[in-house]
C-alpha cells in the first residue's frame, strides 16, 4: 500500500528547476521508496552498500563515469567527498534541471557537504514521518488517538501487522548503534539512551539543559552535544521562544519537542490507547503531535510563517505564527470539547502583542469537526491544520 505524501508535488516540482534536489529526513521516514516511486526513470544507487560508499568516496570520478544522471544517490552522507565531483558534473549544464537527487538521514554532515560544494545549485528539502492527514486518507478508519500512540513512520501504517513496540525498541537500538556513532564518539550508549528516554519525557516542555544532565548523569557540555546529535539526526527539534516584545519576563530558553509522538510515547511507556487516555503525559504527548503537524507546514514553507511560543511568568501560549507583523496564537488542548475559559491564557498573551496585530486565536484538540468559540477564537482539529496555516 502507498501513502500519498504532501510533500510529492514540491519534490518533483523542485526537480524541473533545479540541477540537484537534496531530500533529507530522520531514517525509515521514506525518503528511498519516495523518490523511487516519484522518479522511476532514475537509476539508483545507495551508499549503504560499503562498496559503492567506497568507490564514491576515494574514486568520485569513476563512480560517477559509472552512475550517469539523472541519478539518485541514497545515503549520500557516507562519501563527502563525490560532492565537489558533482559539483563540476552540474557545471558543465547548469541548465539541465533533475541531474541528482540525493538523499541523506544524517542532516549535519549532508547540509556541510551541500553548502560546501553545492551551494547555489541544490534545493533542500525535509521528509518528516507520515502526517495525520496522509494517514487518514490512506486508513479511514483510524482514530487519532491510535495514530498518536502508532506514530508516524510509514511502515506501521503501511504493515498494520506489525508490533508497534518490536518496531520501535529496534528502531531506538539501530538508530544508538549506526547513526549515533556515525555523529560522535560515545563513551557509554546505556548512558544515551537514558538521555533520549530523558528527552522524551520532557517533550513540549521548557528545555533546562542542566536539569536534563543532572538527571542523565552526564556533564552539561556532553547533553548539549548530544541534543545537538537528535536535531542532527531528526530525532528532535527545539522551539525558539518569540522575543519581538517590549515584555522583560519573557523566558529565553527553547522548548523540546521529539518529531514523533509515537515514538515518544514509546520511549515514555505509553503503549496503547489505555495507557494514553491514563496516563498524566496525555497533553504533552498531544501537543507533540500537534506540534509535528504544524512543524510539516512549515518545512514544506507553506504560508511563509515563523513559529515561536510564548511564555513569561504568567502567560503562555503553546504557539505563535508571526508573518509581516501579524500575529495568530494557539494552544494544544487534549480535550474534545473545548470551552471560552480554554481561550483566557491567550487573550492575556494576545493583549501582550502589538493592537490589532493579532489575526486570531485557536485551540487545538481531539474535536472532529472545526466550530467557533465566542468571543473571538476558534475550535481547529487536527486535520484543520493545513486548511489554517497553509496559506
Amino acid at each position: 500500500m502507498w501513502i500519498r505524501r504532501q510533500i510529492e508535488p514540491l519534490l518533483i516540482r523542485q526537480a524541473s528547476v533545479r540541477p540537484v534536489v537534496v531530500l533529507t529526513g530522520a531514517r525509515q521516514t521514506g525518503k528511498t521508496s519516495l523518490v523511487k516511486r516519484l522518479f522511476p526513470e532514475y537509476e539508483l544507487v545507495t551508499l549503504d552498500l560499503p562498496s559503492e560508499a567506497e568507490q564514491a568516496e576515494h574514486d568520485p570520478g569513476a563512480f560517477l563515469s559509472r552512475h550517469k544522471p539523472p541519478i539518485v544517490v541514497d545515503e549520500v552522507q557516507y562519501a563527502p567527498g563525490l560532492f565537489r565531483h558533482i559539483k563540476a558534473v552540474v557545471d558543465r549544464d547548469r541548465g539541465r534541471a533533475g541531474q541528482f537527487i540525493l538523499t541523506g538521514s544524517q542532516r549535519l554532515p549532508l547540509m556541510r557537504s551541500v553548502s560546501d560544494s553545492l551551494a547555489g545549485r541544490a534545493d533542500i528539502l525535509e521528509l518528516e514521518t507520515l502526517a495525520w492527514s496522509e494517514v487518514k486518507a490512506a486508513l479511514p478508519s483510524i482514530k487519532v488517538e491510535e495514530f498518536l500512540v502508532r506514530g508516524g513512520f510509514p511502515e506501521l501504517h503501511e504493515k498494520p501487522e506489525l508490533d508497534a513496540q518490536a518496531f520501535y525498541r529496534s528502531y531506538v537500538a539501530t538508530y544508538l548503534e549506526r547513526d549515533l556513532r556515525q555523529l560522535l564518539q560515545v563513551g557509554s550508549l546505556r548512558d544515551f539512551e537514558r538521555f533520549v528516554r530523558a528527552c522524551g519525557l520532557r517533550s513540549a516542555r521548557l528545555l533546562n539543559r542542566t536539569d536534563l544532565a543532572r538527571d542523565v548523569g552526564i556533564a552539561g557540555s556532553t547533553a548539549a552535544a548530544w541534543l545537538a546529535v537528535l536535531d542532527a539526526s531528526g530525532q528532535a527539534v527545539l522551539l525558539e521562544p518569540w522575543f519581538g516584545n517590549r515584555t522583560k519576563s519573557l523566558v529565553k530558553s527553547p522548548k523540546l519537542y521529539l518529531r514523533d509522538a509515537g515514538l515518544c510515547s514509546f520511549l515514555v511507556g505509553v503503549r496503547g490507547v489505555q495507557d494514553l487516555a491514563a496516563s498524566p503525559l496525555a497533553g504533552a504527548l498531544w501537543e507533540t503531535l500537534v506540534f509535528g503537524e504544524i512543524r510539516r507546514l512549515q518545512v514544506n514553507a507553506a504560508g511563509g510563517w515563523s513559529l515561536h511560543f510564548w511564555r513569561d511568568r504568567s502567560r503562555e501560549a503553546d504557539f505563535l505564527w508571526h508573518r509581516a507583523g501579524r500575529f495568530e496564537l494557539a494552544d494544544a488542548k487534549w480535550t474534545e470539547l473545548p470551552g471560552a475559559e480554554d481561550l483566557a491564557g491567550l487573550r492575556r498573551v494576545a493583549a501582550e502583542l502589538p493592537r490589532g496585530g493579532v489575526d486570531g486565536l485557536s485551540i487545538v484538540c481531539r474535536s472532529p469537526n472545526g466550530f467557533p468559540l465566542p468571543p473571538e477564537g476558534q475550535v481547529v482539529p487536527l486535520h484543520g491544520l493545513p486548511d489554517r496555516w497553509a496559506r
